[in-house]
């Protein structure tokens, strides 16, 4: 009796051992599955990117890649979380550049035409040029990097100027309490890199020409996406998941079509 027990038990362990190696080999299948997918997706994605950046011509215009790729990611992601509006607009402070660069960029996404390309200041302690110092701190008079959305529009000591939210905590979440706006300046034009060597500076909002400013606000108003950049800064943003970017964008065939016009 005892030698057969010894033997059934054996062998229920053989089946078991069996079944739990099948479970593994199918759960490794659809690991690697998940894995092959992303990487598809991820590959389509970074086609795309490379397709708009090319047709915009943006590398004519000293914007990279590699920080267009960043502002689109996260215009993707904070589509998919509703917080962009029906404007595909997509704007760019790129501070990787120097302030006599003309480095803001006004992106139309669904026509896929560079709408606007021209000065944009920082913040007076962010440094002379090219910045190299942001803080979300109040007070700090410094450029506060990532991303925003575009608020309401009202009159203030700048004359007309933008509200924004800063989306990214502890890097811009403190915009509204800054009072960090887009607004026109006279500081911000090729006189004052004529005078100076540079433009004016901010109190840490992304000021604007002021001749440009009210064409500027009607364009990127309304719930639209403002990328503010730096790659020498340790900066992170659960809105540059580009596995989420890449599943939104290829959910929307009319983002691959070429224009035909």
């Amino acid at each position: 009796m005892k030698k057969y027990v010894m033997r059934f038990a054996t062998a229920f362990l053989m089946v078991m051992s069996i079944i739990g190696t099948s479970w593994k080999a199918i759960d490794r299948q659809q690991t690697q599955h998940d894995v092959i997918k992303n990487i598809a997706a991820d590959s389509l994605y970074s086609q795309l990117v490379s397709s708009i950046y090319h047709e915009i011509h943006l590398d004519a215009v000293g914007l990279t890649q590699q920080v267009f790729e960043k502002a689109l990611t996260g215009f993707y992601n904070m589509k998919y979380s509703g917080l962009v509006n029906t404007k595909s607009i997509l704007t760019i402070a790129d501070f990787d550049q120097e302030s006599t660069r003309k480095r803001l960029y006004i992106i139309d996404l669904a026509d896929r035409k560079l709408i606007l390309n021209t000065w944009v200041a920082h913040g007076q302690n962010s440094g002379g040029d090219k910045p190299s110092s942001f803080s979300n701190k109040i007070n700090s008079n410094q450029s506060s990097l990532g991303f925003y959305l575009t608020g309401e529009i009202y009159y203030g000591k700048h004359g007309r100027s933008l509200k924004l939210d800063g989306m990214d905590q502890d890097f811009n979440n403190n915009a509204r309490e800054r009072s960090i706006v887009v607004h026109g300046a006279s500081y911000v034009s090729q006189k004052s890199i004529d005078e100076l060597g540079r433009l004016g500076r901010s109190q840490g909002c992304p000021a604007v020409p002021a001749k440009l400013a009210d064409d500027i606000i009607n364009t990127i108003s309304d719930h639209t996406v403002l990328y503010i950049n730096n790659s020498n800064q340790l900066y992170y943003s659960s809105f540059l998941n580009e596995t989420l970017a890449a599943s939104v964008a290829l959910n929307q065939p009319q983002v691959f079509a070429s224009k035909t016009d």
